[in-house]
């Protein structure tokens, strides 16, 4: 059992928190809007009014925000996250931010006498709520293995390097699932265009190469064009622009991604950034002058 402080109790967070509790850990949560901690105290956690009080007494402190301008203030600012942090307590920030982001953080912290993973996730709300997350983690192994348990009971935990290389597994996630979207619904597109019943070619290649979570989860939801966010495409947009600025710096070409970032980038211009990244295919529809 740990002792855990833990920011960022949004759609990924919650669930998260609940499942550390679920497995025995102690956890202290802040959030700026203190209501919303409402359903976490009543599981058992125990609820900071100060940001300084939530690195307070712990083992570990974790921060799951939406970016890394984000981070660095709660973390580092007076009275902030890390403030009242023992020495050699490990902070883990879970958010996607820039691998550039995650390695000054790392830095910061050892500097102050700390121990840093990035371990940014996959999964969506639903891997949050199921502890099925996919965590790719960079830092150092003792660190790692110190904090192993814990990362474990939000999902499946994997060192992949030092630090910053969790941030830069999450991009080449990111890329993936991004261009799998996109092909996943340029092909239910194509398909019911051409005549067929996209539900049952959806069916027909289920088990088959062609088949995925996304074909099976995000397929479904284009074809029923229920789009209530798990990932925003707003969100998704962030993570291939810092993919693409990143390839650039590496001197690296990536011409499908650059591809699918201009889509993201088209959809959330017309108004579809808070909707889900499935939503894609309502872009695919204007640019083919279809109905939305």
């Amino acid at each position: 059992m740990a002792r855990i402080g833990f920011v960022g109790t949004g759609i990924m967070g919650t669930p998260m928190v609940m499942n550390l509790i679920k497995d025995g850990h102690q956890v202290q949560v802040w959030n700026r809007t203190i209501s919303k901690l409402k359903t976490l105290e009543e599981a058992g956690a125990q609820v900071c009014h100060q940001l300084s009080e939530v690195g307070r007494d712990v083992d570990l402190l974790i921060v799951m925000l939406s970016d890394g301008k984000t981070c660095d203030e709660v973390l580092f600012q007076k009275d902030g996250a890390i403030s009242e942090l023992k020495k050699n307590s490990i902070v883990i920030v879970m958010s996607s931010v820039p691998v550039e982001t995650a390695k000054y953080q790392n830095e910061r912290c050892l500097s102050l006498g700390l121990r840093y993973l990035d371990a940014p996730v996959s999964g969506g709300e639903k891997g949050a709520q199921n502890a099925t997350l996919a965590i790719m983690v960079g830092g150092e192994e003792d660190t790692f293995t110190e904090a192993q348990t814990v990362l474990n009971s939000m999902g499946r935990a994997v060192l992949v390097g030092t630090a910053g290389c969790g941030e830069l597994a999450k991009l080449v996630n990111q890329m993936i699932v991004a261009s799998t979207i996109a092909t996943v619904a340029e092909g239910l597109l194509f398909a019911q265009q051409g005549g067929a019943d996209p539900y049952k070619v959806k069916q027909a290649l289920t088990g088959g190469f062609a088949d995925s979570p996304i074909l099976q989860q995000h397929g479904e939801r284009m074809l029923s064009q229920n789009f209530k966010p798990g990932g925003a495409a707003s969100t998704q947009l962030k993570d291939t622009h810092t993919a693409i600025n990143y390839a650039q710096e590496l001197k690296l070409k990536l011409p499908v991604a650059e591809l699918v970032d201009q889509l993201f980038s088209d959809m959330v211009h017309h108004g579809d950034g808070p909707l889900d990244h499935s939503g894609l295919i309502r872009e695919l529809k204007r640019l083919n002058n279809i109905e939305v």
